[in-house]
């Protein structure tokens, strides 16, 4: 780092120079004895000796390769001490006690890589291995010196010279590893020696001993590192590619604008009813609602909206299917009774709502209504648009309005119901059956022959959180149902740009099979005998097309068909 130039007039003692790795200015060296006399000479600008400039050392002076120049981050106490066969020199001028720049950027470098520094006792390395300076062991640099004279540009030039310049050092101390290591061990009294052993650092032993003694007060057999690495691994997002085909992009947004609908219709309410202009339009329009007979007849069915390509779309997202076990005559009413109920009822909406699974082709002459909850008609604009596919309530009266309209008439209900809805979860077939008798009566009452249909997938399209009975969850759930007629399921599936989180449904097939139909001898007075006969019948049915499809389509389950209620 400094250009000097020794004269030595008697080799009896050497005369030594010292380099900090930053020129030290206005600084000289000098000795005092009566057989030996040095003057040294520093500079401000450093530059490289060269190889003119001759320097006149003795034999026993230490070579540029073992100057003291601290490479192990700040300097230890006994870093200039000189071994025993040398007398110290006195030094005119006070050595700096603040870092340079290059040492100051060395440090942050080793800290960035996880290296701590040891003011006392050398540095640790990342790999638990530490280093100790002995007394007057001075470490080689070859060609060092030179490197250190030249300034230092910009930071990014500094911070790789300085990286490359740990890197030799690493090495260089991997070579002396066996040396150090017992040099180590000399200072331990009573210790093995441990040479080649790889120990950790003090931060990574605090480290382990807090997490062996952290644990969570809730889970007390699970550490909080083991339930931190458990939460990462779990909520790690699968983000879909941008190589998808635009035609899946098209199914992903029909069923986004289904799923969205409901607010989609509110907002534009509210944002029509912001504009003054609008009010003589929107005043009549929601007394009307009130006095709007139409979804206990059957809604207002368009053909060209039951056709409509986005439910094509639709029905492929999933993708839906039907599978018909026997025909169905277009001569006499049918009630379709649908299971199970699922989520949200998507591939009810798909084969019966819509003709996104050819439902028409399937059963031509059958005129087919999904029913749904009556306070779904109380929403303005939504309810319109339900009752253009033929959705109407599933009330009593408008059954039997429905059924009442002739031969080819048909509605679907999700006989399970909200309470259903709390069953489903992926793998499973619990339905709520053994107490529903409401849909038997109908059917017998108008003479409509019963069909059951079981929709295999219906509950796989959407994860569940646990709500087994007598949970406080499962509490929270029932009491909502009892006061809003339905009931709200923390449910969760995936993303419109990621795999595993968000509401949308999961891709998962969904297999409608259409069983054989049920002849009902119409009686408007049935009793409870042929009520239950009825139904037993029906559950019979139900039970052999699981039977006959679960190896198909239930490939997954994880328990059989059960009737829960």
């Amino acid at each position: 780092m400094t250009e000097a130039t020794s004269t030595s007039t008697s080799t009896s003692k050497p005369a030594t120079a010292f380099s900090l790795g930053e020129p030290i200015s206005s600084s000289s060296l000098a000795s005092s004895s009566s057989t030996s006399a040095s003057t040294s000479t520093s500079t401000s600008a450093p530059a490289p000796a060269s190889s003119s400039h001759n320097t006149l050392l003795t034999n026993d002076s230490p070579s540029r390769g073992e100057s003291l120049t601290p490479r192990h981050g700040p300097l230890a106490p006994n870093a200039f001490e000189l071994s025993e066969d040398e007398e110290p020199t006195p030094v005119l001028g006070d050595i700096p006690n603040h870092p340079s720049r290059a040492e100051t950027l060395r440090r942050r470098s080793l800290a960035k890589r996880g290296i701590g520094i040891d003011e006392s006792k050398g540095i640790k390395l990342s790999n638990g291995h530490k280093v100790h300076k002995a007394d007057g062991m001075l470490e080689q640099e070859e060609e060092a010196d030179d490197a250190d004279a030249e300034e230092v540009e910009d930071d990014d030039h500094e911070e790789n010279h300085l990286d490359s310049y740990d890197d030799n050092e690493k090495k260089q101390i991997g070579k002396e590893n066996d040396w150090e290591q017992e040099n180590e061990n000399e200072h331990v009294n009573g210790h093995e020696n441990k040479t080649g052993h790889r120990r950790k650092s003090s931060l990574s032993a605090a480290r382990e001993r807090m997490r062996a003694k952290m644990k969570s007060p809730l889970v007390p057999n699970i550490k909080l590192d083991e339930l931190r690495d458990t939460l990462e691994i779990g909520i790690e997002k699968k983000f879909a590619p941008l190589s998808i085909p635009p035609h899946r992009r098209l199914q992903t947004a029909a069923v986004l604008l289904w799923a969205l609908l409901t607010p989609l219709s509110v907002i534009v309410f509210l944002l029509c009813a912001s504009c003054i202009a609008l009010w003589p339009i929107l005043i009549p329009y929601l007394i009307w609602i009130q006095f709007d007979t139409a979804p206990q007849w059957g809604g207002r069915p368009k053909e060209w909206a039951r056709r409509s390509f986005i439910w094509k779309y639709y029905a492929q997202y999933y993708p839906c299917s039907i599978v018909k076990e026997a025909d169905l005559p277009p001569d006499r009413p049918y009630l379709f009774g649908y299971h199970p109920h699922g989520i949200i009822g998507m591939g009810a909406f798909a084969t019966f709502a819509t003709e996104g699974t050819n439902f028409s082709e399937y059963f031509p002459g059958i005129k087919p209504h999904l029913l749904t909850l009556d306070s779904n008609f109380k929403i303005p604009f939504y309810r319109d648009l339900m009752m253009i596919h033929g959705i109407c309530s599933v009330s009593k009266r408008a059954c039997a309005n429905v059924l009442s309209m002739g031969p080819g008439s048909a509605i679907t209900i999700v006989v399970g119901g909200a309470t259903e809805s709390l069953s489903a979860h992926p793998g499973t077939a619990d339905l709520t059956l053994k107490r529903r008798f409401g849909f038997i009566k109908m059917a017998i009452r108008e003479g409509a022959d019963l069909v059951p249909v079981f929709s295999f997938g219906e509950n796989d399209i959407y994860e569940q959180l646990a709500n087994e009975k007598g949970s406080w969850v499962y509490a929270l759930q029932k009491n909502f149902q009892k006061m809003f007629g339905f009931t709200l399921p923390l449910f969760y599936g995936r993303g419109v740009f990621n795999y595993n989180y968000g509401l949308m449904p999961f891709r998962h097939p969904i297999v409608s099979v259409v069983g054989k139909p049920i002849h009902v001898k119409r009686d408007p007075h049935p009793s409870n005998e042929a009520i239950q006969e009825t139904q037993q019948l029906y559950i019979e049915e139900l039970m052999r097309i699981w039977d006959k499809y679960k190896d198909l389509y239930a490939r997954g389950r994880t328990k059989e068909l059960t009737l829960v209620e």
